[in-house]
C-alpha cells in the first residue's frame, strides 16, 4: 500500500504521561500553598481589592538550574522586603517561541546540545518549580506548546500567552481552561486590538481537544478565565508603554467590555531589546503610576544573576552559569537596587 502519512516524520517516540511525571515529582503542601496564595493575591490586585502592583521578574529563559534556584532564594529575599508594594512573581521560562530557528527553552533541549531529550526537559522544569515553590516565591511562564501545560501548570500561578501566539485560536481556548490568571501580550507588530480580542475570547467558554492526565486524547470544556489581562510589549512600531498607548489601550479594553488592567513589559519592543533601557520604561511607568493610572497594574523585567547575554557555546560545558542563552538581561546588583527603587517610588503615591 503507498504511504500517504508521516512522509517527513524521522521518528516518533513515547512521551511519559502527565500523570507519570507528577508521580515521580509530586505536588507539595507547601508549594500548593505558595501557588494558590500567590493566584489569589494577583486576582485580588486585577480586581483592584490589592492596591499593591505585580512585578512579574526573572531570567528571559531558565537554561541553568542551579542558577535559576540562586536566582529564586535572592529573589524571595527581596519580595519579603518589599511585599508591603510590590507582589514579585518569578520568571520562570521554559519555552521560548522563534521567528525563525534557534534553541527552544530547556523542556526542548534540556542539555543545549540538539538532543531535544524532551522526557528530561519536562522533569527538570517540574523540579525547577518545585524548588521554587517550595522557597515559597511564585513562578510565571509563558504557555507554548498546548500539551505542556498538563506537566507543570499546577506549580505556576501567572501564565502568558506570548506575542507569537496571542492571536491564536489554540492558545486562547488554552487560556480560557488555565487555572491562574493569564497576560496576552499585544503581537510583535505592536497590535493591541488582537491581544484585546484574544481577551474577550478566553473569558468565554470553549471546548477543545487535549491529552489527560494518562496521556490520552479527549475533549475539553472550559469555564472561561476571568482574570485575563494586557501586557505591553511594544512592537516593530516602537514602544507602546508611553500615557497616550497606555490611554488608547484602557479604551480599547473598555469598549470591549474588559476590566482595563495592563502590564507593561520593560523589556522586548519596549526597551529595544537593550537591557539598560528597561530602566527608562520604570521610571516612565512610575510616574504614570504615582499620576493615578489605576489601569497599569504592574511590570515585567528580564533580569538574571549576571548582565548582558552569551552566544551559544558549541561545548554546553562552556555555558556561563547565570548569563542569558536567549535575551540580554539586567544583572542582579542592578535588579536588587530597580525592584527598591519601584518600591521607594511607590510609597510616593
Amino acid at each position: 500500500m503507498v504511504q500517504t502519512d508521516n512522509l517527513n516524520i524521522e521518528a516518533i517516540r513515547p512521551l511519559s504521561s502527565p500523570e507519570g511525571v507528577k508521580a515521580e515529582l509530586p505536588l507539595t503542601t507547601r508549594a500548593a500553598d505558595t501557588v494558590v496564595g500567590a493566584r489569589a493575591q494577583i486576582e485580588n490586585i486585577l480586581m483592584h481589592r490589592d492596591p499593591r502592583q505585580i512585578l512579574v521578574v526573572g531570567p528571559c529563559s531558565v537554561h541553568d538550574v542551579e542558577s535559576a534556584l540562586v536566582y529564586a532564594e535572592r529573589l524571595k529575599a527581596l519580595s519579603d522586603e518589599v511585599e508591603e508594594r510590590l507582589l514579585l512573581v518569578m520568571r520562570v521560562y521554559f519555552e521560548k517561541p522563534r521567528t525563525t530557528l534557534g534553541w527552544k527553552g530547556l523542556i526542548y533541549d534540556p542539555d543545549l546540545d540538539d538532543s531535544c531529550d524532551i522526557d528530561k526537559g519536562l522533569r527538570l522544569a517540574r523540579q525547577v518549580l518545585l524548588q521554587v515553590a517550595t522557597l515559597g516565591m511564585p513562578a510565571a511562564s509563558e504557555m507554548l506548546e498546548p500539551v505542556i501545560p498538563q506537566y507543570i501548570t499546577d506549580l505556576i500561578s501567572w501564565g502568558a500567552i506570548g506575542a507569537r501566539t496571542t492571536e491564536s485560536q489554540t492558545h486562547r481556548q488554552l487560556a480560557s481552561g488555565l487555572s491562574m490568571p493569564v497576560g496576552f501580550k499585544n503581537a510583535t507588530d505592536g497590535n493591541l486590538k488582537v491581544a484585546v480580542e484574544a481577551i474577550s475570547t478566553a473569558v468565554s467558554a470553549h471546548t477543545f481537544i487535549g491529552i489527560t492526565g494518562d496521556g490520552k486524547a479527549a475533549i475539553f470544556q472550559t469555564r472561561g478565565n476571568a482574570f485575563g489581562h494586557l501586557v505591553l510589549r511594544g512592537g516593530t512600531s516602537g514602544p507602546n508603554y508611553g500615557s497616550e498607548h497606555v490611554a488608547y489601550a484602557q479604551e480599547l479594553m473598555r469598549k470591549s467590555g474588559l476590566i482595563p488592567n495592563l502590564l507593561v513589559d520593560c523589556s522586548h519592543a519596549n526597551s529595544g531589546k537593550r537591557p539598560e533601557k528597561q530602566r527608562v520604561v520604570v521610571d516612565d511607568v512610575m510616574e504614570q503610576v504615582r499620576g493615578g493610572a489605576e489601569c497599569i497594574v504592574g511590570m515585567m523585567l528580564e533580569s538574571n544573576l549576571k548582565p548582558g547575554k552569551q552566544s551559544m557555546p558549541d561545548d554546553p560545558s562552556q555555558i556561563v552559569p547565570g548569563l542569558s542563552v536567549t535575551d540580554a538581561c539586567i544583572g542582579w546588583d542592578e535588579t536588587e537596587e530597580l525592584v527598591r527603587y519601584i518600591y521607594g517610588k511607590l510609597g510616593e503615591r
